[in-house]
This record gives C-alpha cells, structure tokens and sequence, in this order.
C-alpha cells in the first residue's frame, strides 16, 4: 500500500515536472495520458500552486486541461483552482469560475458542501468562497440553496460576508418569507456579523413588507443602540409602512424627523405621503403635499397617485385636470393612470366615456393591459351587452394578454344573468382547461341559471360533462354546487350531488355536512337532518368561524337559523372558543346557548 502511494507521488511529481518545462503535450502520450486521472489532475493544479509561481500556472493548466476532448474536470479540481485564486486575491476570476461550476453541479446540497470544504482547511477563503456562493445562489433566486450555503457556513462556523447576508435577507424579504428573515438575521449576529444600515434598511422594509409596525420600532430602536443613524431609503420605507396602515401622524413625526436629521425628502417621500392620504379619499391634505414638493419634481407616480384618489372620491373632473397638468408639464399618463379613470367611469355606467378615454390611449400610443380590459369586459357584462364584452376579450388575446380568473367570472357572470348557459358553461371548461380554480360564486350562478329555468337536470349532467372532458373533480366543486342548491331549497338535488361525490370516494366537509343538516332541518326533515351532524361528530368534524359566517351570510333572513347553531353547540359540535367568538360577533340571529 504504501509503494502504491509511493508511485502515485512519483506520478504526480512527474506531471508538474512535465508542466514546468512547458511541454504540456507529453502528457497526452499513451504511457503518460493513460494513468492520468481526475483526482491526480486535482493534486497537480494543487502542487502547482505550491511552487513559487501564484496561481497562474495552475489556472493556465486547468484551462489546457479542460481544452483536451472528452475530458471533464471533476467538481474537486474546480473547487481546487476557485481556492487557489482566493487565496491569491484573483477574486473576479475565482468568482466567474465559482459560478459556472454552480450553474452544473449541485453545490448546495449539504453532502457536497460538507465534503468540499473539508478539502481546505483554510477558514477565511472558504468564509470568501461560501459567501459568493451564497450570493449566486441569492441572485438567481434559488432561496432553498442560498439558506443551505448559509446553514453550511454556519455549521462550520465560518463567517459569512455582510454584503452576502443583505443579498440573503433582501431576497427572502422579496419571496415575502419575512417570517425566515428574523430567523436568519439571529444566526447571522451569532457568526459575529455586524449589521450596518443596508442590513437594517432590509429588516426595515421586512417589516413594512409584514405591516409590522411593532417590530419595526424595536429594529429602530437596535439601530439607535448600535450607533447606525437612518438614510433616506430607511425614512422612505418607514413613511410608506405608516401611510398604509393610516397612521398618519406617525408618518408626518418621521417626515419631520428626517428633515431635522438633514436628510432631505426626495420625490419617494412626497409620493408615499400622497398615496397615504390618496387611499383613504383624503385629497384635500394629499394636494397640500403635492404644493409642498420643493427640490425635486413630481414624476408619474405622483400624478397617477392623485388621479386615482380623485376617482376614489368621485371627482372625475379634477382627475382629468391632473392628466392635461402632467401632459403639460412633459409626463405622459402610463396604462395605470388611464385605468383609474376608466375603471370610475365604467363605475358610473359610463362606458361610451370609457371607451373615448380608450381611443386616447391608442393615440399615446399607451398599450392597455389586463386591468383596462377586465373592466371594460365586466362593465359590458353587468349590463349584459356579451357581444362587446367578449369583443373585448377576443382583441386582449390578439394583443397577447392572458385572460385571468376577473375575466372568466365577469364574462360567465354576464352570460348567466342573460341566461345564455351554454356559453358560460363553455367559458367555465375554458376557465378550468388552462388551471384557473371557479370558486364558489362562479358555480352558484351556473346553478341559479338552471334553477331559473327549471333545468336542474343540466347540473348533474354538468358533472358528467367534466369527466368526459378529463377533467378532475375535486372536493370545491361538489362543496360549491351542494351549498347553492341547499340555498336554492333544493334539496333533492343536493342530495343526489352528495350521494355522487361520495360515490367517487370524495369525503365531505364540515361546510357540506352542516349545509345540508341546515337545509333539511329548515324543511322539518328534523331525523335526516340529524343523520348528517352525526356524521360530523363521528368524524370530529367541527364548525368553524368560517362556516358560521358563511351560513349567516347565505341565510341572513332565516329566524331558524339562529335555533339551529344552540342545537349545534348542545351537541358538541362548536368549540367554547368559537361560541365565545360567536356571541361577540352580534350577527343579526341572536344566539341563544347554554
């Protein structure tokens, strides 16, 4: 064994040998390239580095190397050379390699990781390596290898680069993983990072992200402790977490703040104060904002904001005030503005405006999106004129907008409140066909229609039609059909759609069980009705607030329907909790229990 390794060396010491003298070529030789392997390519570029020469004899080699057809560098001899030029400061090149290798292999997994690093023992280039790892991974958004890289660091104890862990945090805050980030930022402090204010201004936005105003004063709070004083971005964040929560005062006190602090308010700052009085139709402070902007000028958003706040107040003139005021002062409208005003006029049943509004955009050369079309799309539907509102739908395809879930409700909305069922059972298999889920009012008008017309039949065979159609059922649909037949007092019907979901193996829920317990009591089918809440206690079956509400809503008139919860809660069947919960509501059945 020992002569065996013995000769590996010899081997080894021969290649560099063959490297040193230049003549690289003798290596691709029978009695040389036959016993070359990854693993002594690996041990050369390492014994490379050791001679005096940097690391640019053994980036030059692998680069050769790796020019020989049919051959491919082990994932070892790439991590090799990446450390060898960290540890030269060769930093861009190492970074630029590091990268192509974690494009093709899988580096984060935690077996690998493990096994790399234990290659090099050298704390700060693998703290180097690691961290930019981290931040490639960050880049390209794959969260679930960022946090692996970082858990490795971690676990090895080494310390992760500040601009890495931003790079971390500010993309888990960006995926709305704001829950992770206090989790991260905690290990983080225990590696020994110091947080500076990109670090803070991340858990700050994390915060306005969560609308956590109590965190976000206990993050001030640590800054203030740590001697880190707030920025521009650091005041702008905080104004617009303020602003949507209404918390005006608050917002203004950090407005002031900043201004003492001399930091000079930029136009974000005028803009998220604007939008804060905007959304709640306060357009009187919000203009004495726009008057105030000093030093910089309005931009976009700041118009867009007004104009949309004046159509939430209904004052459709001064909205179009603003838009000639912006045209005049060089900003044209984006889509976003031009919305706000059609969406109000459309509001107002004025879609003849609308449309005016509409062929202005065309001669800006401003391109609607989804949002001007589904409100066109639902205000021709409201008023049952299907032939515009699928005109508009035919031209939103021809411009390559995708229909989303807004535009199939509106349109089978329409075409069931002019009783065309046919053309909205089509668009609901349309709907399903590319993976949008109806929800419960999309199949109670389908069942309304029918119902109206007597055609209760169409519904069972509308389950038929889903299967011929490949298409799976699950247990939504059952729920939606079964609770609007129970609202429609057809019971017979939601009894046979109960019997055929279970028939496909499909378990019902508590919703369903308590639906038609609800419908058959109310008909003083008082035993069958009992069968069902037997069932729910049987399988621990509970109500829910959600359920509550939900009954309370779709029965809101029903004197019984008061009786029939005490009768719910004698049986076990709600919570003390949920019956606490119940009786603070004071929804308009008064509840009699106990």
């Amino acid at each position: 064994m020992v002569g065996k390794v013995s000769l590996e060396i010899q081997f080894i010491h021969s290649i560099c040998a063959i490297v040193l003298k230049g003549r690289w070529k003798d290596i691709l030789k029978p009695n040389v390239g036959n016993h070359v392997t990854s693993a002594a390519i690996n041990q050369v570029l390492f014994q490379l580095s050791l001679y005096g020469y940097g690391p640019s004899l053994s980036w030059e080699f692998y680069k050769w190397v790796e020019s020989i057809p049919n051959y491919k560098h082990s994932l070892q001899s790439s991590w090799t050379v990446v450390h060898i030029l960290t540890k030269h400061r060769h930093f861009k090149i190492a970074q630029n390699l590091l990268e192509k290798i974690a494009h093709n292999n899988f580096l984060s997994s935690p077996s690998v990781l493990n096994a790399l690093v234990s290659t090099n023992c050298d704390p700060n280039v693998n703290s180097h390596v690691l961290s930019w790892l981290m931040i490639s991974y960050a880049n390209l958004r794959m969260t679930q290898e960022a946090i692996q890289v970082f858990e490795q660091m971690r676990v090895h104890g080494f310390k992760p680069h500040l601009h890495a862990c931003t790079v971390l945090l500010n993309l888990l805050v960006n995926e709305r993983l704001t829950h992770m980030v206090w989790k991260l930022y905690k290990k983080m402090i225990r590696l020994g990072v110091v947080a500076n204010i990109h670090v803070y201004n991340v858990l700050v936005h994390a915060c306005c992200k969560s609308g956590d105003v109590d965190k976000v004063e206990k993050v001030l709070a640590e800054m203030k402790f740590n001697g880190v004083s707030p920025d521009l971005y650091t005041y702008n964040i905080l104004i617009a977490l303020y602003g949507k929560k209404g918390m005006h005062y608050e917002a203004l006190s950090v407005q002031d703040r900043m201004e003492r602090s001399g930091v000079s308010p930029d136009i974000i700052t005028y803009n998220s104060l604007i939008f804060g009085f905007c959304r709640e139709g306060r357009m009187r402070e919000a203009l004495r904002f726009f008057k105030e902007i000093k030093g910089v000028a309005p931009n976009l958003v700041t118009y867009t904001t007004l104009i949309d706040g004046y159509c939430r107040v209904n004052d459709l003139k001064e909205a179009s005030r603003l838009r000639e005021a912006m045209e005049a002062n060089g900003l044209y409208p984006s889509v976003v503005a031009y919305n706000s005003i059609i969406r109000k006029l459309c509001a107002e049943g004025r879609i003849r405006d609308a449309n005016r509004i509409l062929n202005k955009m065309s001669d800006k050369n401003v391109e609607p999106d989804s949002i001007t079309c589904n409100t066109l799309i639902n205000a021709y539907s409201k008023i049952g004129d299907m032939r515009s509102a699928m005109k508009v739908k035919n031209k939103m395809l021809e411009a390559g907008l995708k229909p989303n879930q807004f535009t199939f409700k509106a349109l089978i909305h329409g075409f069931c409140k002019v009783q065309d069922l046919d053309s909205a059972k089509e668009l609901l298999f349309g709907m399903l066909d590319i993976g949008l889920l109806p929800g419960y009012c999309t199949y109670s008008w389908l069942v309304d229609g029918y119902c109206n017309q007597g055609s209760e039949e169409a519904i069972i065979k509308l389950l038929d039609e889903f299967n011929e159609r490949g298409l799976c059922l699950d247990v939504s649909v059952y729920r939606a059909l079964i609770r609007r037949f129970c609202k429609q007092e057809s019971i017979d019907y939601a009894q046979r759609i109960f019997n055929l979901m279970l028939g496909k193996g499909i378990s019902g829920e508590s919703i369903i069980y308590t639906s038609m317990a609800y419908a058959y009591w109310k008909m003083g089918k008082v035993n069958i009705a009992s069968d069902f809440l037997h069932e729910l206690y049987k399988r621990r079956l509970m109500i829910t607030m959600k359920i509550y509400r939900s009954l309370n809503a779709s029965f809101a008139d029903d004197s019984i329907l008061g009786f029939f919860w005490s009768h719910l809660a004698e049986r076990g069947l709600i919570s003390k909790s949920i019956l606490k919960d119940m009786e603070h509501l004071k929804l308009p059945n008064k509840l009699t229990f106990g």
